[in-house]
């Protein structure tokens, strides 16, 4: 009977082959990657053109005289307006110093607003009570214009920081705390029940489900309310201030600079995305555990 001669080069073979499974996977996941650097790079292109494209219209309107440049301006008039902010300084003085005190107040207002929101929305979620008693005051404050709050923070707080501070504030305060309360209310029973099992107490229960589970919630109202805590700053600034990106809104508007509009507009934008961008970052940190979407669709 002659020896098989096959199966041990048979076992080798076997032992060689990667698992099909693996290589699949490893290869669906390098496919991914790519595809989504693809898609990445061809949305940067054509954010890019679409800038391009507008801005290129609007001087070439400007220019041809089929916009008024006057009241339009054009692209070119507000990049030489920022260059000469920048270069030269404004009248109020240096425009880092212009847009630093406009940021503070943003800030300021922002970080109080936050914090109230938060405290209140969660206290109201959490207590029933509190909630019934105070939800109707609330919504009643929350059906206020309330920009037109400025004019009378001017006259309570006068021309420096703290009436714009204000303004930022009540503008924050509200889309943070319906998020909060709703982040709150919105809590897996099942959690509350098994930690009280557990034998956590009401402030325990607080501070490690409810906060934890609602934080979700609040970072989602935390992008919108950080455009709000700008807008309450430049409207406070541009009704009364001695200094900020609002009072160079209003000169501008004075002197019939269109392109000092323009240009303190974009300056806005700038920092408002630089700031988002934080956000985000801040964001994606704190939820690394939060499954991230598929960019190659």
């Amino acid at each position: 009977m002659s020896p098989d001669v096959t199966a041990e080069p048979a076992v080798a073979q076997s032992a060689a082959t990667p698992d099909p499974d693996g290589v699949t996977k490893s290869a669906r996941t390098e496919e991914r990657a790519r595809a989504a650097r693809r898609r990445r790079g061809v949305v940067l292109l054509a954010r890019a053109a679409v800038l391009v494209f507008v801005l290129g219209v609007w001087e070439w309107f400007s220019r041809a005289g089929i916009i008024d440049p006057f009241n339009f301006s054009m692209p070119s008039k507000i990049w030489d307006q920022i260059q000469q902010w920048a270069l030269h300084g404004t009248p109020q003085g240096s425009l880092l110093e212009q847009i630093w005190y406009t940021l503070y107040e943003a800030l300021l207002g922002w970080v109080v607003g936050v914090i109230a929101g938060v405290v209140l929305g969660i206290a109201l979620g959490r207590v029933r009570f509190l909630a019934d008693v105070l939800g109707p005051y609330i919504k009643v404050l929350n059906a206020l214009p309330r920009i037109v709050l400025a004019p009378i923070f001017l006259i309570w707080f006068g021309l420096g920081p703290a009436s714009k501070v204000a303004s930022a504030v009540v503008l924050v305060f509200f889309p943070v705390f319906f998020n909060a309360f709703q982040g709150a209310r919105e809590v897996d029973r099942h959690l509350i029940d098994n930690a009280r099992i557990l034998g956590a107490r009401d402030r325990q229960v607080t501070f490690q489900v409810v906060i934890p589970a609602a934080t979700s919630w609040i970072f989602t109202s935390l992008h919108v309310s950080f455009g709000f805590a700008l807008i309450g700053a430049i409207v406070g600034e541009y009704i009364g201030a001695t200094k900020g990106i609002g009072l160079l809104v209003s000169a501008s508007q004075g002197t019939f600079n269109s392109a000092g509009v323009y240009a303190a507009m974009v300056i806005l934008a700038v920092v408002a995305l630089l700031a988002e961008g934080v956000l985000t970052f801040l964001e994606n940190k704190l939820f690394r555990w939060k499954p991230a979407a598929d960019e190659s669709r």
